[in-house]
């Protein structure tokens, strides 16, 4: 009997990022934050163009200098996006999805706020029901629904090298770019507490 060995060209080969450039410009009225940011967008393998469009959507939302990706798809320890003290803390973390109800808990008490952005449509309904009341004594977590039909025009402005305009205004978002814009309709499932 004779073993076949695969040569190189027959091995599978591991997919990589995909990388995307991107160009952003932020004017956040609501949070009187005005910046050119210059992102560079690790795309997994296994993530789609709607996912990566709604990361950078929650980036707009919470732009700043500290905010940074996180390994997010690839590893259960980093959210999507994070926002770290001089000191280490996270004073932010951001998420993508329908974590489950142990994850949300860990979450919140590693972060001083914790940010989950729904984005399937009937899916994220379906999994805010039993969720809502799991996630009401946590005072620092917020849940905020991109809408589906903002995730998929967003999609479509998915290209390698992006230029983007942002701007934020009583809570909405209008995203442009040279090709297109885009009215993002969100929904706040649950607010941060109010401190006093």
């Amino acid at each position: 009997m004779i073993a076949l060995i695969p040569t190189p060209s027959d091995a599978p080969m591991a997919l990589k990022a995909a990388i995307h450039k991107v160009q952003l410009q932020v004017a956040d009225m609501d949070r009187h934050y005005y910046a050119a940011h210059a992102l560079t967008v690790a795309r997994h393998p296994s993530e789609t163009d709607e996912r990566m469009m709604v990361r950078l959507l929650a980036f707009v939302l919470n732009a700043e200098e500290s905010l940074a990706f996180g390994r997010g798809v690839s590893t259960d320890d980093e959210p999507d996006l994070w926002q770290r003290s001089v000191t280490g803390d996270i004073e932010r973390w951001i998420q993508l999805g329908q974590p489950d109800e142990r994850a949300i808990r860990r979450a919140c008490g590693r972060a001083r706020q914790v940010i989950i952005y729904t984005y399937s449509g009937h899916g994220a309904d379906l999994w805010w029901k039993p969720m809502a009341s799991k996630c009401a004594p946590l005072d620092n977590l917020a849940v905020v629904d991109v809408a589906q039909g903002s995730v998929k025009a967003m999609a479509a402005m998915a290209v390698k090298n992006m230029t983007l305009n942002a701007m934020v205004q009583d809570g909405g978002v209008w995203l442009t770019s040279p090709e297109a814009s885009v009215d993002v309709e969100l929904t706040v499932r649950k607010p941060l507490a109010t401190r006093r």
